[in-house]
């Protein structure tokens, strides 16, 4: 089947003028940036876990709670992404996202205790999980059918930067002031991106004034329409087979997010610097994955024209071998090959995301950011549970390994569902009755 659509009739006349940049270089850089702040904002507390959780006199199992905090409202608010840019467009909705997100980082630097701690996350989730829907509906009308898994691949490659810039970005600045001004700091970063999205961004890029015409070429826009429909139904039908794979995908990445510098202090006695840095290498490799993982699924599709198989083929490789690295690190103690087999797992896990969000882009133009929403959830999902079994399995055991083990079970099921995901059926609504 075709994948790349008929670019819709009747463009707005171009009113471009010459400009340094083009918007969609501009677009591109402003996406890659928000992802990288909305990570920077999500691991803060995991990088901050350690001085934290002595401050309060927390047990691992309450560090678990706190971590999970994010995850009840990210999976609580995720639809409105969707909905939202639906209806009002994306650069609205992303407006508001971003402005939640910086006020709950920064009001984790004001927390009192456990109670405040988990409310804190709790807004910074609020925030977004409406987010990256709100994403996907901007990049669905900003880029063609072919480019899907490069955008999906190289802004989560820069949400992963997030991620390994946040280890020692806040290490560094617990240790020039404290860890309460590092919340701070990754808050007030949030809020002016959102101020900059809403000057520059517009939610049809053929009205954007830098546009390049030729960029246009083979899109197909689908504008803010607030009498929508929102077949829910319809939709968590077809993509409950990507939520279980995401879910897969979710409890191993958590427990990266969450506990990976904890684990190197406990399991391996590394000091909080050493474990900052070893944690960010671990996302410099799921940096590259994310990229690897687009530009991989792109290139399948170029030369076989099969969504299905270009999508399918990597996440159902992401997952087998992210089991396949980690389960010798249930038997290895030297730390430098716990590293290697670590960062290794990270890169095959991150491939999985670009063809992962390609399908519901795939699928259907007026419904991508709704759609995507069903892949969150799988990760918030996952996002609840994984964290406090993590945290419970070592106040049980004392083993830092249990949990790791339960992640390649997890990861093995799910690639046994890959075999049902249908990229290449696109979405069908019923027309209203007239």
């Amino acid at each position: 089947m075709a994948l790349i659509q008929q670019a819709e009739p009747a463009a707005p006349e171009q009113t471009s003028r010459p400009a340094a940049f083009s918007a969609h270089a501009v677009i591109t850089t402003m996406l890659c940036i928000l992802f990288a702040i909305m990570y920077l904002d999500r691991v803060n507390i995991s990088a901050a876990a350690a001085p934290l959780k002595a401050h309060f006199q927390l047990t691992n199992t309450q560090m678990g709670l706190a971590f999970s905090a994010f995850s009840w409202a990210y999976l609580a608010s995720v639809l409105f992404g969707g909905w939202g840019a639906r209806k009002y467009g994306a650069r609205a909705t992303l407006l508001v996202c971003v402005i939640i997100v910086g006020t709950g980082t920064i009001l984790t630097g004001l927390i009192g205790g456990l109670a405040s701690l988990f409310m804190a996350r709790l807004v910074v989730g609020l925030g977004e999980g409406p987010a990256f829907p709100a994403a996907t509906q901007a990049m669905r009308n900003w880029y063609p059918a072919d480019r899907f898994g490069y955008i999906q691949g190289i802004t989560h490659s820069a949400s992963r930067l997030g991620a390994a810039i946040a280890p020692p970005l806040v290490a560094t600045i617990i240790v020039w002031s404290d860890w309460r001004v590092s919340f701070i700091v990754c808050g007030a970063a949030a809020i002016v991106w959102a101020i900059a999205w809403w000057y520059y961004f517009q939610d049809d890029p053929r009205a954007h004034p830098q546009v390049d015409a030729r960029r246009l070429e083979g899109l197909s826009v689908s504008l803010p329409d607030r009498r929508a429909r929102f077949p829910l139904w319809i939709l968590t039908k077809r993509m409950f087979p990507v939520t279980v794979v995401m879910f897969s995908y979710g409890w191993t990445y958590w427990v990266f997010v969450s506990w990976l510098p904890l684990y190197f202090a406990n399991q391996h006695g590394t000091d909080l610097k050493n474990s900052a840095l070893l944690t960010s290498l671990l996302f410099f490799a799921g940096l590259i994955g994310n990229t690897a993982g687009g530009m991989a699924s792109d290139l399948i599709l170029k030369r076989t024209g099969r969504n299905r198989l270009a999508r399918c083929s990597v996440v159902f490789t992401s997952l087998i071998g992210t089991a396949l690295f980690l389960i010798p690190c249930l038997f290895i103690h030297n730390l430098t090959v716990v590293v290697a087999l670590l960062a290794a797992s990270m890169f095959f896990l991150e491939l999985t995301i670009a063809p992962m969000y390609a399908i519901p882009m795939d699928i259907s133009k007026e419904y991508a950011g709704l759609g995507s929403a069903y892949i969150i959830m799988g990760v918030a999902l996952s996002g609840i549970v994984s964290p406090v079994v993590f945290g419970w399995l070592i106040d049980m055991t004392g083993n830092w390994n249990v949990p790791f083990a339960t992640g390649v079970l997890v990861l093995l099921a799910g690639a046994a569902v890959v075999g049902v995901l249908r990229p290449d059926i696109p979405l069908e609504i019923p027309a209203s009755p007239k």
